[in-house]
């Protein structure tokens, strides 16, 4: 009944919205509903008929990458249990808008709280998911905060062009200020969100009162290790080694995506073996990936990726932001909130005080990368325990 009431207030929310915004002519915000062609629809299921499999040594596992039984269930089940069309229309229950910012359509979930009190707060996926991150999460905060959920640049429903965090932050920051009216803000986020997080409160620091993060951002060899407590120098260790055997992907991402994008577009069984890896690699520890996500999770933010063809998009972020002085790298002065989940790298609360401005830091004892999925519960826990504390005014 809550999510209806949602998407009954969608068409008021964009007419308060424009009301607001047409003085100066600046921005139109649109009502925007999920509605897959069927073509495409049918195009998919004739794909997944003829994926044509390569071989793999028997009982793999997930050693060599994807666990090619896993991923044969996956198709089959995509194939003939699936619908797409329940999550599409579960999706929509949700108010969405789309905008045009510096020639760009972006996409967003916005969903005011009935709390007059209510503050709003920006939510910033990573990769390789999307605005999807939040579903479950959503119930959970809309007492409290009016969310503002877009789809990064070059994901989801949004212009298929990759931005740097830099220019994330700044195409977010004018959807919170300019777009929306709200000159304060929260901010939260993982993965890339945390990068694109960071550089709003770097960039905008009058505007945003706090941010959230799971993850700072990691050593990158550059420190001066004699500065470093002994901590931060295994960490920087532990992400070194990281980097060697679980790597490869943010490389090729950041070097060659094009490359890569023609086979991740044409094929979806090759679409989720790349996504559905991560989502197994970086869970929480312990069980399997079904464990921690269900088939139709796994499915429904492969789906957005396949429906809105933004795999290249979305790979080409990280070319765009390589190599840069981004403001996502410098240290955050803006009051900052930090749950570490042991899926995620292990970072000491050392070197998340270098990285921010630390007035809460939290080991958390389950979950992972993708926790506000995985973790809907303890995530909101924490989220709530930081943004209500005296040190966030």
């Amino acid at each position: 009944m809550k999510q209806h009431l949602l998407l009954l207030t969608a068409v008021f929310i964009a007419v308060t919205i424009n009301a607001q915004t047409k003085k100066n002519n600046m921005f139109t915000v649109k009502p925007f509903t999920i509605n897959v062609p069927q073509t495409v629809l049918d195009d998919l299921q004739n794909r997944l008929r003829q994926t044509r499999w390569p071989d793999a040594p028997e009982n793999i596992g997930w050693k060599y990458g994807t666990d090619p039984v896993f991923l044969q269930k996956l198709v089959a089940y995509w194939q003939n249990g699936y619908d797409w069309r329940k999550q599409e229309a579960a999706l929509n229950q949700f108010p969405q808008f789309t905008v045009e910012i510096d020639s760009l359509t972006i996409h967003f979930l916005h969903i005011k709280s009935k709390n007059p009190n209510a503050k709003p707060l920006l939510l910033s996926h990573g990769w390789p998911d999307c605005f999807y991150r939040f579903y479950k999460v959503i119930p959970l905060l809309t007492d409290d905060y009016d969310l503002v959920i877009p789809s990064i640049p070059g994901f989801g429903f949004s212009s298929h062009v990759a931005l740097t965090d830099d220019g994330t932050a700044k195409v977010f920051a004018t959807l919170m200020k300019d777009v929306l009216g709200y000159k304060t803000f929260l901010a939260a986020g993982g993965d890339m969100g945390s990068g694109i997080t960071k550089s709003v409160a770097n960039l905008y620091p009058e505007n945003v009162i706090a941010i959230h993060l799971t993850d700072v951002g990691y050593p990158n060899g550059s420190e001066d290790w004699s500065t470093m407590s002994k901590a931060e120098q295994e960490f920087g260790q532990f992400i070194q080694q990281w980097w060697y055997r679980e790597g490869a992907y943010s490389m090729l991402h950041a070097t060659k995506p094009q490359t890569q994008a023609y086979g991740l577009n044409d094929s979806p069984a090759g679409l989720a073996s790349w996504i559905v890896e991560k989502f197994s690699t970086w869970g929480s520890p312990g069980g399997t990936i079904e464990d921690h996500f269900t088939n139709d999770e796994l499915l429904t933010n492969i789906m957005i990726y396949w429906v809105s063809q933004t795999i290249n998009s979305s790979m080409r972020a990280y070319a765009v932001g390589a190599f840069q002085q981004l403001a996502s790298a410098q240290k955050v002065n803006t009051p900052t909130g930090v749950a570490v989940f042991p899926g995620d790298a292990p970072t000491p609360i050392e070197w998340a005080q270098r990285k921010t401005n630390v007035k809460r830091f939290t080991a958390m004892e389950t979950g992972g990368h993708f926790a506000a999925l995985e973790a809907p519960e303890l995530w909101v826990k924490e989220v709530n325990a930081f943004f209500k504390s005296d040190a966030v005014k």
